[in-house]
């Protein structure tokens, strides 16, 4: 699925968890609260977007995406692949551990995007969608682990984000662009561009490949196997 030059139109609440959830983990309870507060206001008055309020752009999403991928490099995460049964949704991992695909899921559940639902509803639409791997290992889908495996997050967002071209030029990697590789045996990874550039004038990555999440110039480090843009349901 192509979203095009759409943009999406989005709540008040939803504008405002993109601002208040990139606030300090000191305040996170607070700001929840706030939201919570303020979403039940505009449910208790009507959900529709009021009449001449601005909506929020795509660039401005992808901005909000790319300060909260920056504000996890302030995190110390320990690289741990278990298996963790977590709730369902908001569902996570604890918070001083993870892989690479966690630092994609915490970033775009910074900006009011929960992944773990988006992809569990996604593949119990259409399991035989993706990789066939997890087909015969589970027969079914696991709310615990799909949507922090790279094959299932690259499927998800070619359904439903923009599959961009994979190149060797570094100016078509955008801030807020998502970008998978090929280790090698097998192994993939994944990391979110950001706007900071490094000593060779390419957007740096934030990933975690396995000393927590890093700001790093690796783009063409590896083999580049998906280059997707996501910019989160397209209605709320």
């Amino acid at each position: 699925m192509f979203l095009g030059d759409r943009d999406p139109k989005i709540s008040i609440a939803q504008v405002l968890r993109l601002k208040i959830r990139l606030i300090s983990n000191r305040y996170r309870v607070r700001a929840r609260q706030i939201v919570l507060v303020i979403s039940v206001y505009w449910l208790g008055v009507g959900s529709a977007w009021p009449q001449g309020a601005p909506a929020l752009t795509h660039q401005q999403f992808l901005s909000a995406l790319v300060d909260a991928a920056i504000e996890r490099t302030h995190h110390s995460v320990r690289y741990d692949p278990a298996y963790v049964r977590i709730p369902y949704p908001d569902g996570d991992v604890p918070a001083d551990t993870g892989v690479c695909t966690d630092e994609i899921i915490r970033s775009y559940r910074a900006v009011g995007v929960d992944l773990q639902k988006e992809v569990h509803e996604d593949m119990e639409r259409d399991f035989s969608a993706y990789p066939r791997k997890w087909h015969w290992l589970l027969g079914h889908t696991d709310p615990n682990i799909d949507h922090r495996r790279v094959p299932n997050l690259m499927v998800f967002f070619q359904r439903h984000g923009d599959m961009l071209a994979i190149t060797t030029r570094a100016d078509d990697y955008q801030p807020g662009d998502l970008v998978t590789w090929d280790l090698g045996g097998g192994v993939t990874h994944i990391g979110i561009v950001v706007n900071h550039r490094g000593s060779q004038g390419r957007y740096m990555i934030v990933h975690n490949i396995g000393r927590g999440p890093q700001m790093e110039d690796v783009l063409f480090n590896w083999k580049i196997t998906g280059h997707f843009r996501y910019y989160g349901p397209s209605s709320r």
